[in-house]
């Protein structure tokens, strides 16, 4: 997830939001209130996708890991800067 579009487009939500609540309920207050709250409603489902997105990466280092143990022979110096060399040469794309 790309921090700067998920917070422009979090802002553009809640614009939104926003409009149609003050619309609905003809109240400033109830309007800023509700909109608060949405705001942190999304925080917290972003910070949770988040969470789910680095236990998928550590979820995927680990098996990559266990694979690496299990197919190298000890005596054999594979790792680049601490890193295994297989997963250098990962195919999956950058994705910023």
């Amino acid at each position: 997830m790309y921090a700067p579009r998920v917070f422009v487009s979090m802002l553009g939500t809640l614009v939104v939001f926003a409009i149609a609540t003050y619309f609905l309920t003809n109240s400033l207050s109830t309007t800023l209130i509700e909109t608060a709250i949405c705001a942190v409603l999304l925080q917290i489902g972003y910070f949770i996708g988040v969470l789910y997105l680095v236990w998928k990466e550590r979820k995927a280092l680990d098996a990559a890991r266990s694979e690496d143990k299990a197919t190298i022979p000890i005596g054999e110096d594979t790792k680049v800067g601490g890193l295994p060399a297989p997963s250098l040469n990962r195919s999956e794309p950058f994705n910023p």
